[in-house]
């Protein structure tokens, strides 16, 4: 092979590195809007934003999992316990902020916290931690709900977190907030570029000094408090505090990372893809629902588009090495 050649490889895979999600997406718009007229229209754009943001939001919080070379599964039940908790403060009187700060926020911190504990002390793998969890938070979510949905909680809930502030949706103004807050975090803090060293190499990290334990705790703290924020979300949205909430959401929000370019080999990934990644996933959704595609065909499609993603970036990636 000529060495212009190579060169021309490795400068394509550098592109594909930088770009290579945005232009997934923009293909995957051009075609969706000849197979429909209705999908670039402007409520049907708003739509897909709302509909994305929880994607989005739970997506940010799993990238940090994935750095570290782990996984949470536990973001869908986390997002209902959230909910539950949030509402039945709200129910007991306590005012809307501060029991979206306490019950949706710190709790789901906590509930991530948890997670990322028993990673780093049991040494037990990631996905067998998180699949218990998942299932424990669920429990929990049923208990204290006795498995029916929460709603007697104030109104005025759903309108700060799922209306609207002029015209802008307000859950498309925290996304955007969020994500400003955790791409400065994850590139310019030390404690977030310890959790992409850690994940990149965790020996060579050790030696250079970053407290290994702290980084995966840290970055699995940061996955629960991401799907406590979506939990409040989709609680207002729904207008209840749904027991059954978030289930099946851990693959949307693997799903995003995975077509934002997050590596599952850890130390790899960022908030801009990740949030390219969840808005393929939302207008993926959104386009069979337009078609009229069955919803049973939704996962179908989602895991294809996962697994080529995925595949096409190994071996895209793979020319530049």
């Amino acid at each position: 092979m000529s060495k212009e050649n190579t060169k021309s490889k490795i400068n394509f895979s550098r592109f594909w590195e930088k770009y290579g999600t945005l232009m997934i997406f923009v293909i995957l718009i051009f075609i969706i809007s000849l197979l429909s007229p209705y999908f670039l229209t402007k409520n049907n754009i708003t739509q897909v934003l709302v509909q994305s943001s929880i994607f989005m939001i739970i997506g940010m919080g799993q990238m940090f999992a994935i750095l570290t070379s782990g996984i949470d599964l536990s973001v869908g039940s986390t997002m209902a316990l959230t909910g539950i908790v949030t509402a039945k403060l709200m129910v007991a009187g306590w005012g809307i902020f501060p029991a979206v700060i306490v019950g949706g926020l710190l709790f789901g911190a906590f509930l991530g916290f948890i997670n990322g504990t028993l990673v780093s002390f049991t040494k037990l793998p990631p996905f067998i931690i998180t699949l218990g969890t998942l299932n424990i938070y669920r429990g929990i979510s049923l208990v204290l709900s006795e498995g029916r949905p929460i709603f007697n909680y104030p109104y005025e809930f759903n309108m700060k977190f799922a209306g609207y502030l002029g015209e802008i949706p307000i859950p498309i103004i925290i996304v955007i907030i969020a994500a400003v807050i955790i791409h400065i975090f994850a590139k310019y803090s030390k404690a977030g570029r310890s959790i992409y060293a850690f994940g990149g190499n965790n020996k060579a990290a050790w030696i250079s000094g970053v407290r290994i334990n702290k980084a995966n705790i840290l970055a699995f703290t940061i996955s629960g408090l991401m799907a406590g924020l979506a939990g409040i979300l989709m609680t207002a949205r729904v207008g209840a505090a749904e027991p059954l909430a978030g289930n099946g959401y851990e693959l949307f929000a693997i799903a995003s990372t995975a077509i934002g370019g997050t590596s599952f080999f850890g130390g790899v990934g960022s908030i801009p893809g990740t949030l390219i990644g969840a808005l393929v996933v939302g207008v993926i959704n959104n386009a069979l629902n337009i078609l009229n595609v069955q919803t049973y065909y939704q996962q179908i499609v989602t895991g294809v588009v996962i697994v080529g993603t995925v595949y096409a970036n190994k071996v895209i990636l793979s020319k530049k090495d």
